[in-house]
């Protein structure tokens, strides 16, 4: 059987149609993630929200039998409450650029978000009336490209992965049965762990080409002693966290296909993290269908609801493997690199 291979960029944007942007406050320590279509596109848009604290803006637009079920945008933000004015800003700047939900005489943006909580993870966040995040907006949209930063950037800047330094993480596949592109970004900020205390990634058998070390799966992966030791020593006590995702294709799906494929790809959430859903978090998926590739039918659809779990854990593997050290928290590559 041949197994689907990353995409040229093993990002996000290797999905036709879509571009990232990421944009940093270092004084604050958080950050903003924009998930922009191009110009000429609106894509069909879901989302799951299974953590038992979530942070949404948008997302009852996106249920089944609503009335829009398309986006322009999709934005990730640190910054809890106060990062959904992250969307404000995506959304004033798309309306300058007449972009939006055609109601007629006027179109109105539609970007949904989600946020995750960084407050308590240093920087200055005395910013009394004027929290930064409707400029982050902004500046994460017109920094968007092919090519963005991981680890310590965007929405991962200032996340924290159970005992280990978070961060944003992305991956691609390109199913070769179908022909089409399907990919995961994610901020990483999880009240759970990504690793055993040997340091082997959970998401390690689904990894591809080394992308987040090739240590391979850890001989303990059955045994949850180690994680619940980890939350017994009190290293996550008093923390509110939450992992947010973007899960893609260029595949033409309808909006139910699409919101089956933001169902199937929450069991890559489970793959990468021990535990998830948990009440301190608000984990959230959403995901995208631009139409740019091949047309799928109900098979296929398996295919890349599969395809999209396994992408996302790769990708909360990768934004914790990609973190560098921005404050005292440990880091996976000083801890681990060398755990073979």
């Amino acid at each position: 059987m041949t197994v689907p291979k990353p995409g040229t960029r093993n990002s996000l944007t290797d999905v036709a149609g879509l571009v990232v942007g990421n944009a940093e406050d270092r004084q604050v320590r958080s950050g903003t993630t924009v998930i922009l279509c191009e110009p000429d596109l609106r894509a069909v848009a879901a989302v799951q929200v299974r953590g038992g604290g979530p942070g949404t803006r948008e997302t009852d637009a996106l249920a089944p039998g609503g009335l829009v079920g398309s986006v322009d945008a999709v934005v990730l933000s640190g910054g809890s409450a106060y990062g959904l004015d992250a969307a404000g800003g995506v959304h004033a700047w798309l309306g300058s650029q007449g972009r939006g939900y055609d109601v007629g005489k006027q179109r109105v943006p539609i970007v949904p978000s989600a946020i995750l909580y960084d407050l308590s993870h240093g920087g200055d966040k005395d910013w009394g009336e004027e929290p930064p995040y409707r400029r982050l907006g902004r500046e994460a949209a017109l920094a968007a490209g092919p090519d963005f930063t991981l680890g310590k950037a965007g929405a991962g800047y200032g996340a924290r992965a159970g005992s280990l330094e978070g961060g944003l993480g992305s991956a691609s596949a390109v199913d070769p049965v179908t022909g089409a592109t399907v990919a995961a970004i994610v901020a990483v900020n999880s009240f759970g762990e990504t690793t055993g205390e040997d340091g082997f990634f959970f998401a390690a058998p689904f990894e591809r080409d080394g992308e987040f070390g090739g240590l391979g799966p850890s001989p303990n992966l059955a045994n949850p002693e180690p994680v619940f030791a980890k939350l017994d020593s009190g290293i996550a006590a008093g923390r509110t966290n939450t992992t947010i995702a973007v899960v893609a294709t260029d595949a033409r799906l309808d909006h139910a296909d699409t919101h089956r494929m933001a169902v199937m790809a929450e069991a890559g959430f489970a793959r990468a993290i021990r535990p998830i859903f948990t009440p301190y978090d608000g984990d959230t998926v959403f995901a995208l269908s631009t139409g740019r590739g091949p047309a799928v039918d109900l098979v296929g659809l398996c295919r890349l609801g599969a395809i999209a779990a396994d992408c996302l854990a790769r990708a909360i593997a990768r934004g914790v493997y990609e973190a560098t050290g921005t404050t005292d928290w440990p880091v996976w590559r000083d801890r681990h690199a060398t755990a073979r």
